[in-house]
């Protein structure tokens, strides 16, 4: 459920009229965001809080608390004194105060080597407009902070400075790392010009807060959303239950991207991945795929039209225009669940009478924005349009198609579906091959029976939870994460989505 600022602001006072205690949500909000900071800072260090009066400031407190047991070290920022800061923050300062340490400039105090952690404390939803000038020092501090030290900044339910139903960023606005979301989505963290302020979403769910009312048009991808859409496999499955893809991807110098392709597919649950090349590239391919991956020269792509059975298709990485033809016939015909991805996309951008044929047909559409301008350009009304609506432009005349835009914030659109928004990645996945890997996971889980819908979003989430896995549990910075890195992490990310972890 997505909701606005005052939407939230209601959920909170019809709870406060069932007698549900502003301490006890205070209390249930802080422990969150203490886990929030554990997942993503597994090892511990120093932790600044930027505090302001209300009671954001006191779920930063809380969550401070929370994490002087694992050993971080505790420093705050005050934007006042403390008898002016409101009642129950106040409180849970007095209680901290023998852990914490005052200072006066965070830019210049000298911090014990380790992890550097900013903890926004600031603003909440009531906030409106500019921040005050008292406030905006902390925040430039912060950025600061993040910028010329590295600390990693995380915010809490929304940066600082931002508003929160629109994605407007005042002057200064915190630009976090992590948005730790209490209970609900806000309205304007998904908004296209908030997500260099919102980093990553984290949702830190509140049993007292779950009953909102809200936008059902979109959806943020978490874990207890996409649980469900993952099929348990029986215990008599054999491999061809599992999902039998096809995947025409390859050519000479682009050999890597198939590779990937059929490694994300072999990890993300597919039973039998079979790649389709053609002769020349067939002794390279047949020397570097995975053991699993049988490689099938072909003289003709629009063979498998007839010759293969598949339950879906990956169609694109590396592919190369030589063999066009063949390509747009096997889009134009295939019944078969195909994802279409890289130079794929291009064909049909330059083919707009195929991609007019084929919307009523199954397709999963992985444009990343280069791509998504070329098939703009065939529709040069929707420039400028935000990225939500141009997807759902794009799938609302084609009930067969989805499209997924992949970026910073990854959107997802099937027409008649909600609009899909990932919550998972970070920065370092602005690499090549990361696209060619999500197209072979997205193909398994379609595979598997998963509408296409759905498997766009496990694919997406999937995808970016393993390469913050590669950070963190391989202990590298998030620039060293690479494509293969992230194939090798999809079991694990596999294995915290089922746990209903992050």
């Amino acid at each position: 459920m997505i909701v606005t600022c005052r939407q939230m602001q209601q959920c909170e006072e019809a709870a406060f009229a069932r007698g549900v205690s502003a301490a006890a949500l205070m209390d249930a909000a802080g422990r969150g965001i203490a886990n929030v900071v554990r997942q993503f800072a597994p090892r511990p260090g120093s932790l600044v809080l930027f505090l302001g009066k209300g009671n954001n400031a006191g779920d930063a407190l809380v969550a401070a608390h929370e994490l002087t047991v694992d050993g971080w070290k505790i420093h705050a920022r005050l934007c006042c004194e403390p008898a002016a800061m409101k009642e129950l923050p106040r409180k849970h300062l007095a209680l901290l105060r023998s852990h914490v340490r005052i200072i006066e400039d965070a830019t210049t105090f000298d911090f014990e080597p380790g992890p550097l952690v900013s903890l926004d404390g600031l603003l909440g939803i009531g906030a409106q407009g500019p921040m005050k000038p008292e406030l905006q020092a902390l925040a430039r501090e912060m950025n600061t902070l993040r910028t010329q030290r590295h600390a990693l900044t995380i915010a809490m339910d929304i940066p600082s400075g931002l508003d929160g139903d629109n994605g407007r960023a005042f002057e200064d606005a915190v630009e976090a790392d992590v948005t730790a979301v209490v209970a609900q989505i806000k309205r304007g963290l998904l908004e296209d010009e908030a997500d260099h302020f919102v980093g990553r979403i984290a949702l830190v769910p509140l049993r007292e807060l779950s009953d909102c009312e809200g936008d059902a048009s979109a959806q943020a991808l978490t874990p207890a959303l996409l649980r469900s859409w993952l099929p348990r496999r029986a215990n008599e499955m054999h491999k061809g239950d599992a999902g039998r893809i096809g995947i025409i991807a390859g050519s000479r110098g682009f050999l890597g991207a198939a590779e990937l392709a059929c490694c994300g597919a072999l990890r993300a649950g597919a039973g039998l991945v079979t790649l389709l090349v053609k002769e020349d590239v067939y002794p390279l391919m047949a020397a570097r795929v995975p053991a699993e991956v049988m490689v099938k020269p072909v003289d003709d792509y629009r063979d498998i039209l007839e010759e293969m059975r598949f339950d879906a298709l990956a169609v694109g990485p590396g592919l190369g225009f030589d063999h066009e033809k063949e390509v747009l016939e096997v889009l134009r015909q295939t019944k078969t669940p195909t994802v279409v991805d890289a130079d794929a996309l291009t064909m049909l951008a330059q083919h707009p009478e195929v991609l007019d044929k084929i919307g009523k047909l199954p397709r999963l559409m992985t444009p990343h924005p280069g791509e998504l301008d070329r098939l703009l350009r065939n529709f040069p009304g929707w420039h400028g349009l935000s990225r939500p609506r141009v997807v759902e432009a794009l799938t609302e005349k084609a009930p067969g198609r989805t499209l997924l835009l992949k970026g910073a914030r990854t959107v997802i659109a099937t027409h008649g579906q909600p609009t899909l928004f990932n919550t998972t990645g970070h920065p370092g996945m602005a690499s090549g091959g990361m696209g060619d890997v999500l197209t072979g996971v997205c193909a398994a889980l379609a595979a598997r029976g998963i509408s296409l819908h759905q498997s766009a979003g496990l694919g997406a989430w999937l995808c970016g939870r393993a390469a913050e896995i590669c950070a963190s549990q391989q202990r590298i910075a998030v620039e060293s994460v690479c494509a293969s890195d992230v194939t090798t992490h999809l079991g694990g990310a596999l294995l915290d989505l089922k746990e209903g972890r992050f």
